[in-house]
């Protein structure tokens, strides 16, 4: 199915309610439930075995093709704790000279690795981290950094383009250690693509410049690099030009790239030998490993090319909305830089919840006008919509 078919079934479905924008300016939909992920299960008419759903929630929802599959039934495996599995191996070097890094680590989870990071980074407990307001590290990682590593955060404003003033930063950064009063601080973190912002690229100016900032204090870089991928795809340049003003990063290999689990944390050697002692007192040492691994040396060797057909569908769904007439939505076209496209529904009696709810809806009118019933899933982020578009790895 085309981009602009689903698209007008999207933009159907609103129809088929009766959503007009002539009761109002646009809003941006608040709603008493915060949650990461609408999760609240669609209700579908009797023929739901006729509807295909189309799950826009997160780029987290892919799902390994037969090569894939393949990849993972026949990989080579070893004791991974003990530093011998083999395929892991391959793939931690694969990763590390992607990277640009020294050395390379595979991880359970991306939140798993951003908080061995900051383990690492910061090692005496009281230590401190300066993260944007608006990071996962610091809104969806449950305060794992508090929590389990005993590190404090302060905060700057993120911007909408996902960077924070310089000066701001800097005036964040504690003096005077030992000073009995204060937090040391050990580390900025940056978030590249950034979530909550709509998939923003991070400028390589701004990253040259947080970098030297960190240099002249003698701090330490750390990126979540969930979709770091995706922004190297989207300015067309390899990662290693992004990650070279970064001391560490956390590539996810099991959102856009496919893989059904597993991040990669890399950096300087040191720091990785550090780390794999953090992995496994948080539980992430994982033995015939392999198995996963092998999914992961697909994703960073044939899916990264991929990315760009998300790039390209996201700015086709977005250019769809703002064709709607009447006009039902408020699109930043030039905030549509990747996989994430944020909206505002210009519709203030109509909740967030209740728009959730109905595009979860499959009636016998859409039925009988399209042929075939579509669930859309977009989630509900409190205080946004954001769609995450993602595609199933398919064989070549």
């Amino acid at each position: 199915m085309s981009l602009k078919t689903l698209c007008g079934r999207f933009l159907f479905r609103l129809h088929e309610h009766g959503v007009t924008a002539s009761r109002g300016a646009a809003v941006l939909g608040r709603s008493s439930t915060r949650g990461y992920y609408n999760t609240k299960t669609p209700r579908c008419t009797d023929g739901a075995a006729r509807v295909r759903v189309v799950d826009l929630r997160s780029d987290t929802v892919t799902k390994p093709g037969p090569a894939m599959r393949q990849a993972i039934a026949e990989a080579v495996v070893g004791d991974d704790v003990m530093a011998e599995d083999p395929t892991v191996n391959e793939l931690q070097k694969i990763a590390a000279d992607m990277f640009g890094m020294e050395s390379a680590l595979f991880v359970p989870t991306g939140t798993m690795s951003n908080l061995i990071a900051v383990m690492v980074h910061c090692r005496e407990r009281g230590d401190e981290m300066i993260v944007g307001d608006l990071s996962h590290l610091h809104i969806y990682e449950q305060g794992g950094s508090a929590q389990l590593a005993g590190v404090h955060a302060t905060t700057v404003t993120t911007l909408p383009d996902g960077t924070f003033d310089l000066e701001q930063l800097e005036s964040k950064i504690r003096h005077g250690y030992p000073d009995p009063h204060y937090p040391r601080s050990r580390l900025i973190c940056v978030e590249n693509t950034h979530n909550i912002q709509g998939g923003r690229v991070l400028p390589l100016t701004f990253l040259q410049e947080v970098r030297a900032l960190a240099d002249r204090y003698g701090l330490s870089v750390h990126m979540d690099g969930a979709r770091v991928m995706n922004a190297a795809v989207a300015q067309g340049v390899p990662p290693s030009t992004i990650l070279q003003h970064t001391h560490t990063v956390s590539v996810c290999l099991s959102k856009g790239l496919g893989s059904p689990v597993g991040t990669m944390l890399a950096g300087p050697k040191d720091f990785i030998s550090h780390a794999v002692r953090c992995r496994k007192a948080l539980g992430g040492g994982m033995r015939q490993a392999g198995i996963l691994a092998a999914a992961g040396k697909l994703s960073l060797l044939e899916m990264i090319g991929r990315l760009e057909e998300d790039h390209c569908n996201t700015k086709t769904f977005a250019q769809a909305l703002i064709d709607c007439d009447p006009p039902l939505f408020n699109v930043d076209m030039a905030a549509v830089e990747t996989n994430i496209l944020r909206f505002r529904l210009q519709e203030p009696t109509f909740s967030p919840s209740e728009f959730c709810e109905r595009m979860g809806q499959v009636d016998e009118g859409e039925e009988a006008a399209l042929g075939q019933g579509i669930i859309k899933v977009p989630p509900l982020q409190g205080y946004k919509f954001d769609i995450v578009f993602v595609w199933i790895m398919k064989s070549k």
